[in-house]
C-alpha cells in the first residue's frame, strides 16, 4: 500500500453554489481552508450543460486571491486554450477525450507557466495516460460522468486512484498530482484521499447550507483523521 499524505487540498466546484451571487460569496471564502476554486467550463457539446467561459472567470478573479483551476470540459478546446491562458490560473485541465494533440497543448500550457493537466472521463481507462504523465503536473479522475453536479460516487473510481498513485511511486513522478471530482462527501472523502487523492473537487458537500468554510475544515478533519 503506498504512503499517502494525510494533507489534502480542497476545491469547491463552483457550478454547484449561486452563480448569480459568486462573485459576493468569494470574499466570505476563508483561503486558509478553501485552497483552489474549482472552474468546469462546459460547452453544451462535450457535455450536455453550459456554464460560463473566460470572462465570467476573469471578472471572478477581481473578488478573490484563491487561486483558479480551470477544467476544460469542451470541444476542441485548442480553439479556446490562448483566451484561458491569458488569465494566469494556477491550473488549466483538458479532457483526455476532447484534445486531439495532447502533448502539444500540455507542454504549451506549461511553457506558459501554468500547471498543467489531464482529466479522465469514468469509462476511460487509468492505462490511457500512463504514456502522458511526464508531460503533466495533475491528473484530474472523474468519480462521476462530467456535465452535471450532484451525481452519486462511482466507487470503482477508488481502484482507479489506487492504480494511478501506485504508477506515480513505482515511477518517480512525485510532483503530480492527483484530483477526484464528484460526489465526494463525508462518508467517502477518507476512502478518496486513502487510495491517493491529493486534491478533492467538492460540489453539494460543500455548499448544502451555504457553510462553506466549516463544511471545507469538516471534509479536511475527516480526511485526515
Amino acid at each position: 500500500m503506498p504512503t499517502i499524505s494525510n494533507k489534502v487540498i480542497i476545491s469547491p466546484s463552483i457550478i454547484a453554489g449561486d452563480l448569480s451571487t459568486i462573485g459576493t460569496d468569494v470574499k466570505t471564502y476563508n483561503s486558509d481552508i478553501i485552497d483552489i476554486l474549482h472552474m468546469d467550463v462546459m460547452d453544451g457539446n462535450f457535455v450536455p450543460n453550459l456554464t460560463f467561459g473566460p470572462g465570467f472567470i476573469k471578472n471572478l478573479q477581481k473578488h478573490t486571491k484563491i487561486p483558479i483551476d480551470i477544467h476544460l470540459m469542451i470541444e476542441k478546446p485548442e480553439n479556446s486554450l490562448k483566451q484561458y491562458m491569458e488569465l494566469n490560473p494556477k491550473y488549466i485541465t483538458l479532457h483526455y477525450e476532447s484534445a486531439k494533440f495532447h502533448t502539444r497543448y500540455l507542454n504549451l500550457i506549461k511553457e506558459n507557466g501554468i500547471n498543467a493537466g489531464l482529466a479522465l472521463n469514468p469509462s476511460t481507462p487509468i492505462d490511457a495516460v500512463f504514456d502522458l504523465i511526464e508531460f503533466c503536473d495533475i491528473i484530474l479522475i472523474m468519480s462521476v460522468d462530467p456535465g452535471f453536479y450532484g451525481q452519486p460516487f462511482i466507487k470503482q473510481s477508488l481502484s482507479k486512484i489506487g492504480r494511478l498513485k501506485e504508477h506515480l511511486l513505482l515511477n518517480n513522478f512525485n510532483n503530480v498530482k492527483i484530483q477526484v471530482d464528484g460526489g465526494i462527501n463525508e462518508k467517502n472523502i477518507k476512502d478518496v484521499v486513502s487510495a491517493g487523492a491529493d486534491i478533492v473537487v467538492a460540489g453539494n458537500s460543500l455548499y448544502k447550507e451555504g457553510e462553506i468554510n466549516e463544511n471545507a475544515l469538516k471534509l479536511k478533519k475527516i480526511a485526515a483523521s
